[in-house]
C-alpha cells in the first residue's frame, strides 16, 4: 500500500502521495511549496544560525568572548571532570536524575572571581540547569537582554533549589 498524508492545501483533506504535499486536484502548488521550503533552508541554515548566535550571544562583548574561552581550556576541563568525579554524576538540585553539566551555584556573568573556584561548581541534569537559568535571570539579572542586580549572592543548593522550584510552581 503506498503511502499517503493530508495535502497541505488548506480546506483539502484529500490524500498526497509521498513524497508530495498536495493531491492530485492541488499538485500545482507543489513547486512553490518546495521553492518556499528550500528558501526558508537556506536562510535557517546552521551555519547562518551558527554564525548568527556567536556573534549576537556568545561573543557579544570581551567579557563573554572569554569565558566562551575559559569553557574550552585544558583548565576547565579538568575542573569539570574534578566536579563530575566528586558528585558521582548526580544533580546536585533534584538529587534523581544522572547530571552531565557542570554548574556555576553562583553564575560568573554576576560574580566572575568564582569562575574557577571548584566550591562553585556542581553536577546539573538538564531539567534543573534550565530552572536555575530561568531563576538566575530574574533574581541576579543575568542574561542577553538584562541588567545585573545588587543582590547577596545564595550558595546554598537547597535554597536554590527551593527558589527555583517555587518559581516553576507560580
Amino acid at each position: 500500500m503506498p503511502r499517503v498524508r493530508r495535502c497541505k492545501y488548506q480546506g483539502c483533506h484529500a490524500f498526497a502521495m509521498i513524497p508530495n504535499h498536495y493531491c492530485a486536484k492541488h499538485i500545482e502548488h507543489e513547486a512553490e511549496y518546495q521553492a518556499q521550503r528550500e528558501k526558508y533552508r537556506k536562510h535557517h541554515g546552521t551555519r547562518a544560525t551558527t554564525w548568527h548566535y556567536n556573534h549576537v550571544t556568545r561573543y557579544r562583548n570581551t567579557t563573554k568572548s572569554e569565558q566562551n574561552k575559559f569553557y574550552h581550556s585544558r583548565e576547565w576541563q579538568s575542573l569539570r571532570a574534578l566536579v563530575l568525579q566528586r558528585d558521582f554524576s548526580l544533580c546536585k538540585y533534584c538529587r534523581t536524575n544522572v547530571g552531565n553539566i557542570v554548574d556555576h551555584i553562583v553564575p560568573i556573568e554576576w560574580d566572575q572571581t568564582k569562575m574557577k573556584d571548584i566550591d562553585n561548581l556542581v553536577t546539573c541534569c538538564r531539567d534543573c540547569h534550565a530552572k536555575k537559568t530561568r531563576w538566575e535571570q530574574i533574581y541576579y539579572g543575568t542574561g542577553l537582554h538584562n541588567s545585573l542586580k545588587d543582590v547577596p549572592a545564595i550558595t546554598d543548593i537547597q535554597l536554590i533549589n527551593e527558589l527555583m522550584n517555587a518559581r516553576e510552581r507560580k
